[in-house]
């Protein structure tokens, strides 16, 4: 698969090299054109502008803060219309991580849908920090993390091989709607893991079975 990638950020880094692990063709776009071309280079990906990645992606990932997402998407045009456009970030305050900062009540991904028309959209890989998608795969004693992903169904195919190629197991949480509720989840998760808690005991790992054997089989 071509994947677009809007940002050039560590979350950027961990899921791309993990896809270009995985086969994937990736072209990374960032508002800071340097960035993107020295992460592109760290990681084996092509880089380009915003715009060239939103081309490029059969499907696209956009991983940039809620402050730069109308901007970045700006400059993507209208390139995302009838693609599947993968959004892994949090609209958090920052300052504490205590609650989502939701712009008229919707989520990022329900901004992206807004933003962007045209575009299929879930909401996906935003319940880890960069560092867990870093692991290869993200699992432990052949448990493999459990992701859940919500959007429109057009976009549920891409989500679902995106997150099995990076070893993970998919987990079907509904319609756009319930992209809120997986922020809202972020939270708590990030909540957690700053109050000391270990990992394991808060992200959920599925049993070991298929994806986890078809990751280390390649």
């Amino acid at each position: 698969m071509k994947i677009g990638v809007l940002g050039a950020g560590m979350m950027t880094e961990s899921l791309a090299a993990g896809w270009i692990r995985a086969g994937h063709d990736v072209l990374i776009g960032g508002r800071t054109p340097e960035k993107a071309e020295a992460l592109a280079k760290r990681i084996g990906a092509r880089a380009g502008t915003l715009r060239d990645a939103a081309e490029f992606g059969d499907s696209v990932l956009v991983a940039v803060r809620r402050e730069g997402l109308e901007e970045t998407l700006a400059a993507a045009g209208g390139a995302l219309a009838g693609k599947p456009v993968i959004d892994c970030g949090n609209a958090v305050d920052v300052s504490d991580f205590s609650q989502v900062t939701y712009q008229d009540g919707a989520s990022m991904a329900e901004e992206i849908a807004r933003l962007a028309p045209g575009a299929h959209v879930v909401k996906a890989f935003n319940q880890a920090h960069a560092s867990v998608w870093a692991m290869t795969p993200p699992a432990v004693d052949g448990r493999p993390l459990a992701v859940p992903f919500a959007g429109d169904e057009e976009a549920k195919p891409a989500a679902r091989t995106l997150i099995t190629d990076l070893g993970a197991e998919p987990l079907d949480a509904g319609d756009l709607r319930q992209a809120r509720n997986l922020e809202a989840m972020a939270i708590v998760v990030i909540r957690l893991l700053f109050s000391g808690y270990d990992p394991h005991s808060v992200f959920a790992f599925a049993s070991p079975g298929r994806t986890a054997e078809a990751f280390t089989s390649r």
